[in-house]
């Protein structure tokens, strides 16, 4: 029988039987997780950050540096959760790790953060940018961006309800598609470009944005990368994919990013850039007129591979989630039809919708711009606290097993850590010298989540052994 831990590797105290009942299948290859991660990572944050970072700096080689950086603070962070992922192979990422570091409430505030917060809010934000340029491109008008928005998360949440293979083989198109678009501007900028020299040009005065908003940036942009981690128990050879997924994936990225920032330098100059138009400009040196339309195409793949690989990995920390914590049971379930979490998904599809409606109806800022601050600094926070669950769980379970370990510990995850810690306190400092609440809202939600933890103890109910049929099920 196929359990959620390797053989060998001691129990935890939230794991019991009914975790053992769910249809989980370890269906998904190597390439499906490196397109899961590449698919999520690549989102809009390479077509929308490049003119800001080049107009943040004073020479164009320190630009190139800030997506190399990004990339290598990515890269460790996926080293870190390679080992994690390898030492406790069950579905929910974070949720598992620091759970079994800290207990059952770090790890609830965790459950409680993605579902009220930071992923709802990074699905919602993404519908919107879909919405948005899928209005452009049909030249709808503005009421449409929302109903669109909805209606990308309502058919994407239907596909991974019907099955791991749907969502697997959507999820794998738009990575391809958006890789080979990427592949495209790479091609144009390298090959059409050159006439404008490269040079440093000194950024005209209020353009400069400082190095730590504009590393948040280039991370923000690499956010994604640990996303295989969420779903180790649906993969084969779960043990060596995972940890290779993670690496390969992060690595890819981080070449397509940095190709794409030297095409457009190459293609455009230093100046141009910077312009906010500037993926448009370069399509527009092979097929004047063409660049908006061809860019808002690739805008909405882009955004919908990560839209569809958020629902599809997310809805598996709340099906933990809800094993562990009676009031959440709900989200538990999976389909034995399906053999997905198809009720985690279905109330993350209504949270994500009323979050679209919410900010849709709401005046003032961009609707992007205000759900990404919603999310920034209890997203990193998180992150740390995984980073740290790594050092506490490598010297308090020193007899796990593990398939794979970061190197030069404790170096790199002390180096992922306080990046993280980096991120969050500068965003919430910059929040508060510039008079905006978005952050301190959100960190508001992620509280809201200590009532529900102390609720009495009624709503605990007993655990049902498993039943015969469901072992023999699960044993196939």
């Amino acid at each position: 029988m196929d359990t959620s831990f390797e053989a060998g590797m001691p129990p935890h105290p939230a794991e019991n039987s009914e975790r053992q009942q769910q249809p989980i299948e370890r269906s998904l290859g190597l390439w499906d997780a490196v397109s899961i991660i590449v698919g999520i990572i690549i989102g809009v944050g390479i077509f929308e950050m490049p003119p800001k970072i080049f107009a943040s700096v004073n020479e164009a080689g320190w630009a190139i540096g800030l997506w190399v950086l990004g990339g290598a603070l990515a890269f460790i962070g996926a080293l870190c959760f390679a080992e994690l992922s390898s030492a406790y192979p069950r579905s929910g990422g974070e949720y598992v790790y620091i759970t079994r570091a800290f207990g059952k409430l770090p790890g609830f505030l965790f459950a409680w953060s993605q579902l009220s917060v930071t992923r709802s809010g990074s699905i919602a934000s993404m519908a919107y940018i879909f919405g948005k340029h899928a209005s452009l491109l049909f030249g709808f008008d503005d009421k449409s961006v929302f109903m669109l928005a909805a209606l990308s998360v309502v058919v994407l949440t239907i596909v991974n309800i019907l099955g791991v293979k749907m969502g697997t083989i959507t999820q794998n198109v738009l990575t391809i598609a958006k890789v080979l678009g990427l592949a495209v501007l790479m091609i144009v900028g390298l090959g059409w470009g050159g006439n404008a020299s490269p040079v440093a040009v000194a950024p005209a005065p209020g353009e400069t944005i400082g190095f730590a908003l504009a590393l948040a940036f280039v991370l923000w942009a690499y956010s994604g990368w640990h996303e295989a981690a969420y779903v180790v128990a649906e993969a084969k050879n779960h043990t060596r994919n995972i940890p290779l997924a993670l690496m390969t994936g992060t690595a890819v990225v981080t070449v397509i990013y940095v190709l794409v920032n030297v095409a457009m330098l190459y293609g455009l100059g230093f100046d141009g850039a910077k312009d906010d138009h500037a993926a448009d400009n370069l399509v527009d040196l092979a097929w004047p007129g063409f660049g908006a339309r061809a860019m808002n195409v690739l805008i909405m793949v882009s955004a919908l591979g990560a839209i569809n690989g958020m629902i599809f990995t997310t809805a598996r920390i709340y099906s933990e989630f809800g094993l562990d914590h009676r009031i959440f049971k709900t989200m538990s379930h999976w389909s034995r039809r399906w053999r997905t979490p198809a009720r985690a998904l279905a109330v993350q599809g209504i949270i994500c919708l009323g979050m679209i409606a919410g900010v849709g109806f709401s005046v003032g800022g961009d609707p992007f711009d205000r759900t990404v601050k919603l999310t920034v600094a209890v997203f990193w926070a998180f992150f740390c606290l995984a980073g740290v669950a790594l050092i506490v769980l490598r010297e308090s379970e020193p007899e796990v097993p593990r398939p794979f370990r970061v190197p030069l510990y404790p170096v790199l995850p002390i180096i992922f850590c306080g990046s993280c810690a980096y991120i969050v306190v500068k965003t919430i400092l910059d929040d508060i010298q510039g008079g905006h609440v978005e952050t301190l809202i959100g960190v508001g939600i992620l509280l809201l989540g200590l009532p529900l933890y102390f609720l009495p103890q009624k709503f605990k109910h007993h655990t049902p052994e498993p039943k015969e049929e469901d072992l023999h099920a699960l044993s196939k």
